[in-house]
């Protein structure tokens, strides 16, 4: 960097006891400027967007302050320096580190302050940007269940996928990532005062996931459950990257299965407040999914949102293996299976149609019992949810990984 650059900060210390001192520094020190001292997070990332900031000197443990802050950050060109207090846990540091802030000074250091800006101020940022936390190839796969608006079946099939996997011999993880309301709770019957999904997140933010995993897992219909949100209106309080984070915890103790939300459309707004979108959670989900099944309802309007909703999907996200499960099959529509294999083919690149009979009372007895539809006895739709299962993604490959044979998974049910 020439000796004629000025070095242009935002500071967001929180009135840490560190602020003042190093605010002298930064004066003293030739061609650093402090443009602005923030009031929170929301103040340092709006002012970010504005792009008058080559640097931003955040207090580690602020609120707010997290993987997908930094990101925005980064997004407008700015570094980020952390001051960590003394005596801060190991595991929150690398917490910090792999949220993507490579450059930390301690707050008995703070007169390295100015020295450490300049080193960071000279490293173009997307050299500076520390990737997330990366798929891993260990031993689940993981499979996320999406599907149009209607409530076409999302969660039956969901549960369905993972209670057949559970019988198989493997033990499935189902996290429930609907951004809308999740029902997986209300379908097991599980009541918790606290949801999992939120539990998850605070742990995620305080660097504290990997350890408090397991411990944050409920077991009902016979595999692990986290649950979802108590509320729609909560979903502010979940970020993307938690969601990405348990997934690739989960992949590690086995197969995962992800129940969505239905909307894949970005947030416009998200760019100008700096925070994800609320379908920011379902997109995390897809795109971290090795293989996605979509669930329509099999009448004309749940036809035609599945098949918007398979050409929004691939345009949005251009995911792997594409399943497709027509829910509520029966007769009286008039049409046969093969009739609606020759519509979806349209669509793109399938990797298999299934269908689903209208099996009602099977459906209305597990969900007054709050049981799955395996757990209230042998049924059509009990029996069909297993071929599901076995066709997406065989018990003997679910603990190992492996991906399905071209020929089978691009195989047709028909009857």
């Amino acid at each position: 960097m020439s000796d004629t650059t000025v070095t242009t900060l935002l500071l967001l210390a929180g009135g840490a006891q560190w602020e003042s001192p190093a605010l002298e520094e930064f004066g003293r020190t030739p061609r650093m400027v402090v443009h602005k001292r923030c009031l929170d997070v929301a103040d340092l990332l709006a002012t970010a967007t504005l792009g008058q900031a080559e640097v931003a000197v955040v207090a580690a443990g602020t609120p707010g302050f997290d993987q997908s802050a930094v990101e925005h950050l980064h997004r407008y060109g700015v570094h980020v320096v952390a001051v960590v207090p003394v005596h801060w846990p190991d595991e929150q540091v690398e917490h910090l580190r792999r949220g993507g802030v490579a450059d930390l000074v301690a707050e008995p250091e703070v007169a390295r302050l100015p020295q450490v800006v300049r080193g960071v101020r000279a490293v173009p940022v997307e050299q500076a940007v520390v990737d997330g936390p990366a798929t891993s190839t260990g031993a689940g796969r993981v499979v996320a269940v999406w599907g149009p608006a209607g409530a076409p079946g999302r969660t039956t099939v969901a549960l369905g996928l993972a209670s057949a996997w559970a019988a198989g011999g493997v033990d499935p993880l189902l996290l429930d990532v609907d951004p809308w309301g999740g029902t997986v709770a209300q379908h097991l019957g599980v009541v918790d005062d606290v949801s999992g999904l939120l539990a998850c997140n605070r742990h995620q933010i305080g660097g504290t996931l990997a350890p408090s995993y397991l411990s944050l897992q409920r077991r009902a219909g016979g595999f692990r459950v986290v649950t979802g949100l108590p509320r729609a209106d909560r979903w502010p309080e979940v970020r993307p990257d938690t969601v990405e984070e348990m997934v690739r915890l989960g992949r590690r103790q086995g197969p995962v299965v992800l129940d969505t939300g239905f909307a894949v459309e970005e947030d416009p707004s998200a760019d100008y407040t700096g925070r994800p979108g609320r379908n920011d959670l379902t997109r995390a989900g897809l795109t971290g999914a090795d293989d996605v099944v979509v669930v329509g309802s099999a009448d004309p309007v749940g036809l035609t949102r599945l098949a918007r909703g398979l050409a929004e999907l691939r345009e949005v996200l251009v995911p792997g293996p594409v399943h497709v499960v027509v829910n509520r099959m029966r007769r009286s529509l008039g049409w046969s299976e093969a009739d609606l294999v020759a519509m979806l083919a349209g669509f793109g690149p399938l990797h298999g149609v299934h269908f689903l009979p209208d099996d009602r009372p099977a459906a209305d007895r597990a969900a007054l019992t709050g049981r799955t539809v395996a757990e209230v006895g042998d049924s059509a739709l009990a029996r069909a949810l297993r071929e599901l299962a076995e066709a997406v993604l065989p018990t003997g490959s679910a603990a190992s990984g492996g991906r399905l044979s071209r020929r089978r998974a691009g195989r047709a049910r028909r009857r």
